[in-house]
């Protein structure tokens, strides 16, 4: 494995060597960024690599406006509200769920069974399942709406927040960040999506798109070649992670996927309104639509408390350049969603990197 990593960092060099400039190279996913920094690997690159990290925490995208929804469901009595635990602290306009637990409202499970579950044995509440993740979590959420119809749980609703990865990356490098060289891709996403997704950021955007896994070899490995293909002038699509991702993906998890949901505008911190980026059920399963049972419409909303997370998730500052880091927003003490989630940019350079520079 080292003498891996010694060749692939022979590599990055060699290329950066050549191209004479500043490269930025963003990892996408949350898990990447967390892996960087436990392995130490920014301290090996040279000071001419950048890297950025990007908007592939599920959590610290969702926009501000979902949050809120979330906050004024829990707060109705005739309410339950399912969710994960890494949505618990996710501060709103006014408060957070952890801040409605005592009402005993809020449950936090461990699976979209689990929710489902909680709608059985609750037949005189409306239970709302937070729904939010990327393509990886996805599938399981239609499973379940799949078995609440066919079961007949008339109690049951989702409010859907699932989003898409490459709308995003599309948006990042023709709106948001033009100065994005590169993408070291996810590897969970691109197990279900397959590497071949990308495509279209490599046709559309001339970007590097290179799907790597998390050990730090294939991490190392995935930048070597994002390097060599910059050096070499030619923007291509590949994987480094061929033991997990194919190129076609998992095409049972996109079939399931298909049934329930389509497309749909949705919002994204930092990023927006962009096109065709979430996912929202299809009128077939539209009975389990918590939004269309309450009549909620999502609208973007102005966070008014200084945090810069918008501006991290697009690469375009490090988290050390928000004046709340470390002073008002703290591990402790989170202010933005990037601190609260394990895999936030903040989080991670909060725990791993505060007297790094780069």
């Amino acid at each position: 494995m080292l003498e891996r990593i010694h060749n692939a960092q022979g590599l990055i060099d060699s290329a950066c060597r050549k191209l004479g400039r500043q490269i930025n190279i963003m990892e996408v996913c949350g898990t990447h960024t967390v892996a960087i920094f436990r392995n130490g690997i920014r301290s090996i690159l040279p000071k001419t690599l950048k890297l950025l990290s990007g908007p592939g925490c599920p959590v610290c995208v969702t926009d501000q406006s979902y949050i809120d929804i979330v906050l004024q469901l829990a707060d109705r009595e005739d309410c339950l509200i399912a969710t994960y635990g890494d949505m618990i602290r996710v501060p709103g306009e006014k408060g957070s769920l952890e801040t409605r637990s005592a009402k005993a409202n809020v449950k936090v499970v461990l699976s979209t069974e689990d929710a489902l579950q909680l709608a059985k044995d609750n037949p005189g509440k409306t239970v709302v399942f937070v729904a939010v993740g990327f393509e990886t979590t996805t599938p399981a959420t239609a499973v379940v709406v799949k078995e609440a119809a066919e079961q007949a749980v008339e109690n049951f609703y989702i409010l859907a927040g699932h989003k898409l990865v490459v709308p995003a990356m599309c948006a990042l490098v023709s709106e948001k960040n033009h100065n994005i060289d590169a993408f070291l891709c996810p590897g969970h996403v691109s197990a279900i999506i397959g590497y071949g997704a990308f495509a279209e950021v490599v046709d559309a955007f001339s970007r590097p798109c290179v799907v790597a896994g998390f050990e730090p070899v294939q991490i190392v490995e995935g930048l070597a070649e994002i390097c060599r293909q910059l050096a070499d002038g030619k923007a291509q699509l590949k994987s480094v992670y061929k033991a997990v991702v194919t190129e076609t993906g998992n095409v049972s998890a996109q079939k399931a996927i298909a049934e329930c949901f389509e497309p749909a505008d949705g919002y994204w911190r930092g990023l927006g309104k962009i096109p065709k980026s979430t996912l929202r059920l299809k009128d077939k399963y539209s009975r389990f639509d918590a939004f269309k049972r309450f009549g909620l419409i999502e609208t973007p909303s102005e966070d008014t408390t200084g945090c810069r997370c918008g501006e991290v998730l697009c690469g375009l500052i490090d988290p050390q350049q928000c004046g709340l880091f470390e002073t008002k927003c703290t591990a402790r003490t989170p202010i933005g969603p990037c601190m609260v989630s394990s895999e936030g940019a903040c989080a991670a350079w909060y725990k791993y990197g505060r007297d790094k520079k780069t």
